[in-house]
């Protein structure tokens, strides 16, 4: 698949996507040390924004996503992942164009990414596009259970 002519359109994920987003997300997306992808998680986020889920395809499928979640004030970015055969083909880019149109539309002044620790590839992604680690902050977590 890789070098494939096709013209990449960004649109926002429905709830038929659901089932398609989680087979992506396990091939395609940074998967350690978070909690498991659910497809109610999925549909509860889909439901509250139905906006946040950027996707592109190819040929039907999924080969590029990312969240972009505003809750306000603050515009979060996350599961940036392009499917490894459709890599290098400015498909990160184009997501990226269009979830920051979102969140500035929204009222954003300020994007943050979310990049685990370790992941390499994502990490030059972010750079890539001008983010940098802020390394005055660390995430705090807690399990809601």
């Amino acid at each position: 698949m890789t070098g494939q002519s096709y013209a990449p359109v960004v649109e926002t994920a429905t709830l038929a996507d659901i089932d398609a987003l989680l087979a992506f997300w396990a091939i395609a997306g940074e998967n350690d040390a978070r909690p498991s992808d659910s497809a109610p998680a999925v549909e509860a986020l889909l439901r509250r924004d139905p906006d946040a889920v950027l996707v592109v395809r190819a040929e039907g499928r999924i080969v590029g996503t990312v969240i972009a979640g505003w809750d306000g004030w603050r515009a979060h970015l996350y599961r940036l992942a392009v499917h490894p055969d459709h890599r290098r083909q400015g498909i990160a880019r184009l997501l990226l164009d269009a979830a920051e149109a979102r969140l500035r539309a929204l009222g954003a002044g300020r994007f943050d990414a979310m990049v685990l620790e370790g992941n390499d590839l994502g990490a030059s992604a972010w750079a890539a596009r001008g983010y940098a680690p802020q390394p005055e902050w660390r995430r705090w977590v807690r399990s809601a259970r």
